[in-house]
């Protein structure tokens, strides 16, 4: 649907030729975080199936829960996976390794194969969740209200760059942002593993996210005052001097440059401005606020429709009469 050859992006590029088309970049960095060599995503199913294993049935659940307290665990639960939700891998993982030695004291009589292969995998798995605990963190910052290109940069700019950090940091043997890592006993053939990984997710990155990592910002754009010159139409020169010797303006700008170029009369008094920045402030670079739109659409239905709580809003199409009700709507 959204391809760059065939799909809805190319055709509009074909009609509107400086359309600004932005793939989400949390859908992006979940992509690059699929990004496993053979050995880890190997590690990581083991995960997968022993928590499947505990999970899906309500008798290991519970006897898992009373071994947990038995062993003065500070949680009684491993965390389901799901490919759906950004961030369940780094959680799930993170669980896991907090309750491991419970995890293989439990398999010890009902799955000695598999008990015996995440004992094998344990300095894999202490890697794994060390970074996808990293990777929840980017996550995080690409999500929000205010979230603009120029922040997403910022974000996905310094994470790149930490990538590189992290595998001289692995290299040399320093594993103070790897604190699991760190609490096992590993071989210099599982530093190597991770440092390739490392570099491996360096390259995605860089790949993936090339539009944004090359987006230019001037300089301008984030600090209209501080007498940036200007190479560009003597015409934007011109509106930039106007802008920047406005002393109403100028008090308005210290709440930040986003609050800044959002006000209303900015457009109005300076377009030329406007339609340069607009590109960085008014795009979506995720679909958090669209599909945290969405939930708020479906609660107000909800609500509208005097449906009751115990149903989630993604349950709202299981309901035969809810078009006959909307359409009664005005």
């Amino acid at each position: 649907m959204t391809g760059r050859h065939k799909g809805f992006i190319a055709c509009l590029k074909n009609k509107v030729p400086d359309v600004l088309a932005v793939h989400c970049v949390i859908h992006r960095q979940h992509l690059v975080a699929k990004n496993l060599s053979e050995r880890l995503h190997t590690s990581l199913q083991y995960v997968i199936r022993a928590v499947n294993k505990i999970r899906s049935n309500s008798l290991n659940d519970r006897l898992f829960s009373q071994l947990c307290i038995a062993n003065d665990e500070d949680f009684n639960r491993l965390l389901l996976h799901t490919e759906v939700r950004w961030l369940s891998k780094g959680t799930c993982l993170t669980r896991f390794y907090n309750l491991f030695e419970s995890v293989i004291e439990f398999l010890g009589n009902k799955d000695t194969e598999l008990r015996d292969n995440l004992i094998a995998s344990k300095n894999d798995i202490a890697y794994l969740a060390d970074l996808y605990k990293l990777f929840n963190d980017v996550n995080l910052q690409l999500q929000g209200e205010d979230l603009n290109l120029i922040k997403t940069k910022n974000s996905i700019a310094a994470f790149v760059s930490k990538l590189l950090l992290y595998k001289r940091n692995i290299g040399r043997r320093e594993f103070h942002t790897f604190p699991c890592l760190s609490a096992v006993s590993f071989k210099h053939d599982d530093l190597l593993v991770y440092c390739q990984h490392l570099e491996n997710l360096y390259n995605d990155f860089k790949e993936r996210f090339e539009d944004i990592l090359n987006m230019d910002i001037p300089d301008w754009v984030l600090d209209p005052f501080s007498n940036v010159n200007t190479a560009g139409p003597s015409q934007l020169e011109e509106e930039l001097i106007e802008l920047t010797t406005n002393e109403e303006l100028k008090i308005k700008f210290k709440n930040g440059y986003q609050e800044f170029w959002l006000q209303k009369s900015i457009s109005q008094l300076y377009p030329r401005l406007w339609s340069i920045v607009q590109r960085f402030l008014l795009a979506f670079p995720s679909s958090y606020l669209a599909e945290r739109g969405f939930s708020a659409v479906a609660t107000l239905i909800f609500q509208a429709l005097d449906i009751g709580p115990e149903l989630a809003p993604t349950d709202i199409h299981l309901f035969s009469p809810l078009k006959e009700d909307l359409a009664g709507w005005e």
